[in-house]
């Protein structure tokens, strides 16, 4: 994942809040990619309940990002992401920031809490860890 412009702010490194676009970004594309489904199709939408994250470095435009992403609870109606986004330096990475990311399904209509829809649940197992 790149970088953006608009990443940055007056300081000239990326903003606090982008860092939660990123984990977003990353676990919903994982979401369509994993499924081969538009998940805004579903009857149940996965809501962010829950986000937290941990700095470790500073990120910058034009920095390119790869973000590692596992489940460390699968639940009735919730899932919750751990993530780790790391900036490319030749071909290395350096951690610059881990957190976490819980989404919480719900009816699409009614809004109230529902099981994970199955295609959703399938995809997740592929990436629930011990830890």
């Amino acid at each position: 994942m790149p970088t953006r412009w608009a990443d940055n702010d007056h300081y000239g490194h990326v903003n606090n809040v982008t860092y939660y676009s990123y984990f977003d970004t990353a676990v919903n594309a994982w979401l369509m990619h994993a499924t081969g489904t538009d998940i805004r199709e579903l009857p149940a939408l996965g809501v962010v309940a829950q986000t937290s994250c941990q700095y470790v470095g500073s990120l910058s435009f034009p920095d390119q990002l790869q973000i590692g992403l596992r489940i460390s609870r699968l639940g009735r109606s919730s899932i919750t992401y751990d993530l780790a986004i790391f900036r490319e330096i030749d071909n290395d990475l350096e951690l610059a920031a881990t957190g976490t990311f819980v989404h919480v399904y719900v009816d699409a209509e009614t809004r109230k809490p529902v099981e994970i829809p199955a295609v959703i649940r399938t995809a997740a197992t592929t990436l629930v860890t011990d830890a």
